[in-house]
């Protein structure tokens, strides 16, 4: 999904450690096994001050516990940050000569006191931390050699010596880096996750943009673009006629004043995402539509009818301004295309569903010459429809009219 992942640690012992980015779990861990660390250490200490307190190495025992105490602790001030390079594996050099001194001078202790061996234990959680698997494991089979080493010179050559130590660091070994690929493959999904909730919400924008564009578009074509051609008709009618019917060049100038005005108020309300003009203050969609059957029949010389059928009901407002805006675009079509004298406008209620059939008795698509194709009109409407759940139908017969229908299911709005 365009993230990247961090590698899948391969079976046998590839994990990455030493990530820049530790999470409090680990934090928590480092400090317990510290303190653990500290513990042994000191109980080793004071074992070897209560049998070998006078013996000439006291000194240098001491000063390497108080050395290996401050070399193994997690807050010294060690430079971080990525202007350090890092080794393969992605451990930084001052770490890994961190953990260089802690083990040579853990190393050293236990060849002055055996009694020390048992400080590998948080040793090796420390190893695993800072390298990867691949160097790691070789550091603690030598860690876990020198324990086997100083229990043999403890207690003599014993089994439980011998079986203990490898045992216990194998199992510490498997445990952790099982959790650390279990980690790996947490951190891989969440960032998964992260970048396809990012896509996710890109891709809600596209749409969105994409839809708004739709809908502007529509709009405009349907108020804006459909004023502007009648003014354009009358305009271009009243040059015709200027010099030789002067009255009637002034009424088709007069007329298109007014549906400029029309225009200019429903650009207004398409600005402020309001409803349609003809809906406001309440008016219902069927009067709504006989407002506009009254206003195309005064305007174009098209006598446009309308009638209700059924019982109406209340109807969502956009449901309203949907089939207001599809009554007027199928109107402007059979204005500029249907060469009709009469259309009709007919609403009806079915109980489930409402339904807005626009009729005229023009010529037809078929003598389009198939300019419904070119034009944006029937795919307004389809989409106005279809976003409501609904269907646009078209029935057109050459020479006897074209009949276009909305029907709208009234439960799914």
């Amino acid at each position: 999904m365009g993230t990247k992942r961090t590698a899948d640690p391969e079976p046998g012992g590839a994990a990455v450690s030493g990530s820049s980015t530790r999470d409090p779990g680990t934090g928590r861990l480092t400090v317990v096994m510290y303190a653990a660390f500290l513990l042994l250490l000191g109980a080793s200490l004071l074992r070897y001050l209560l049998r070998h307190g006078e013996s000439d190495r006291a000194g240098w025992v001491i000063g390497l516990s108080l050395a290996l105490a401050l070399a193994q602790l997690p807050e010294l001030p060690w430079p971080r940050g990525g202007s350090w390079s890092r080794l393969r594996g992605g451990s930084r050099p001052v770490e890994v000569v961190r953990l260089a001194v802690v083990a040579a001078l853990w190393a050293v202790l236990v060849l002055l006191a055996p009694s020390f061996a048992w400080c590998a234990v948080p040793l090796i959680y420390t190893a695993l931390r800072t390298l990867p698997a691949r160097a790691a494991i070789p550091l603690v089979a030598g860690l876990t050699a020198l324990v086997v080493y100083s229990e043999e010179k403890l207690t003599g050559l014993d089994p439980v010596g011998l079986i203990a130590p490898p045992a216990v660091a194998g199992l510490a070994t498997v445990v952790f880096l099982q959790m650390q690929r279990q980690a790996e493959r947490q951190r891989a999904l969440i960032e998964d996750l992260v970048s396809t909730r990012s896509e996710l919400a890109a891709t809600e924008r596209r749409e969105g943009t994409l839809a708004e564009r739709q809908r502007l578009a529509i709009e405009i074509h349907d108020t804006l673009a459909q004023g502007l051609s009648s003014q354009q008709m009358l305009l271009q009618a009243a040059d015709r006629t200027w010099d030789g019917d002067p009255a009637t060049a002034r009424s088709h100038v007069h007329t298109a004043a007014a549906i400029a005005a029309r225009n200019l108020a429903e650009a207004r309300r398409f600005v402020r995402d309001l409803a349609p003009a003809d809906l406001a203050d309440g008016a219902g969609l069927d009067q709504a539509l006989r407002t506009l059957a009254g206003r195309e029949t005064a305007e174009s010389g098209l006598t446009v009818r309308c009638h209700l059928d059924g019982t109406p009901v209340p109807l969502p407002d956009a449901v309203q301004s949907a089939l207001l805006r599809i009554a007027q675009g199928a109107l402007a079509n059979v204005r500029e295309h249907a060469d009709a004298r009469t259309a009709a406008l007919t609403l009806s209620y079915l109980g489930d569903q409402v339904v807005l059939d626009i009729g005229d008795d023009g010529r037809g698509f078929g003598s389009l010459d198939g300019s419904e194709g070119r034009g944006h009109g029937l795919p307004a409407m389809r989409a106005r429809v279809r976003q409501l759940g609904g269907t646009l139908t078209v029935e057109s017969t050459p020479g006897e009219g074209t009949v276009v229908t909305a029907a709208i299911p009234l439960e799914a709005v």
